[in-house]
């Protein structure tokens, strides 16, 4: 008896894993045919070519002023042209590019690993465990996204680092809440079901059964907030809150290009570009994604 249960438990786990390959070939296949979204992926490949390469490819120092060929039009020295100090524009964009994808992925891991732990426990435990943390996070969500990452920074204070934190926080609730939906919908399927009836511990159930099946969400959630992470970090670099100078970041020089925009609008117009292109790229690639892996979809 005990080889024929295990016989059949290799068979479920062999047949579920092939229905999963399956289906991601599937929503692999729906995604590569979202010609904005194959778009997206180029545009966001291109950003991290330029962060880690950002070093050779820059043929400036970022931070090297030169005040004798300061407020240069672009030239073929100086391909974007220069700031007030002469530095090179194209290299600070370049390095700029680091700032913008490392507050996107470490803030939007932050709020995933937290949000996704928090939704997994509320919405299997139910009862008043979830009902603080879904008031904790209602709390949370109540708030303006920026007004609350200026609260919060004004406690730890300014820093790349505590907007990072900061933006990770307050993104916690989005997380938590996608991830609380989907286990509400799965804890009552007949596979949960029949996992606690075989005597499954709460931890295997929720990492081996109901994890896999809310991920498709998350990781829609987490491609569309790394757009929403680099817009709110330069706008809290642009106030002076996030990066500091000399460090690069484009919402840095969005501000300092400000008060030279009558002079010269270089250096104002390529991080406004840089960051228009990059967040238009993640949404449409967050959108491409989320068709492809709709379950009503994915089929077809």
């Amino acid at each position: 008896m005990n080889s024929f249960d295990n016989a059949l438990g290799a068979f479920d786990s062999t047949s579920r894993d092939l229905r999963q390959r399956t289906l991601t070939g599937l929503a692999f296949r729906r995604l590569l045919r979202h010609r904005l979204a194959l778009v997206g992926v180029g545009v966001i490949a291109l950003l991290i070519f330029a962060a880690v390469m950002s070093p050779w490819l820059a043929p400036y120092d970022p931070v090297e002023m030169d005040p004798g060929n300061a407020l240069q039009a672009p030239t073929r020295e100086h391909v974007m042209g220069t700031d007030e100090y002469g530095r090179d524009l194209f290299s600070r964009v370049v390095f700029g590019s680091r700032t913008s994808l490392a507050v996107g992925i470490i803030s939007v891991s932050i709020a995933l690993s937290l949000g996704t732990a928090l939704g997994l426990v509320s919405g299997y435990y139910l009862g008043l465990l979830d009902t603080v943390i879904s008031r904790t996070m209602d709390l949370l969500y109540a708030f303006p996204p920026l007004l609350l990452t200026l609260l919060i920074i004004a406690i730890m204070g300014t820093g790349i680092d505590k907007a990072m934190i900061a933006l990770g926080i307050i993104y916690t609730p989005a997380f938590a809440r996608v991830c609380r939906g989907s286990v509400l919908t799965e804890r009552g399927k007949v596979y949960v079901e029949a996992a606690q009836m075989v005597g499954a511990s709460n931890f295997r159930v929720i990492r081996t059964h109901i994890l896999p099946n809310v991920l498709a969400p998350t990781i829609v959630n987490a491609t569309l907030f790394m757009s929403h992470a680099i817009l709110i970090e330069a706008a809290l670099s642009y106030l002076g809150l996030g990066t500091q100078p000399p460090m690069p970041s484009w919402g840095m020089m969005l501000k300092q290009g400000r008060d030279v925009m009558q002079l010269s609008p270089w250096p104002s117009l390529w991080p406004g570009l840089a960051i228009m292109t990059v967040v238009l790229a993640f949404n449409v690639f967050g959108d491409g994604l989320r068709d492809a892996l709709d379950p009503k979809l994915i089929g077809k």
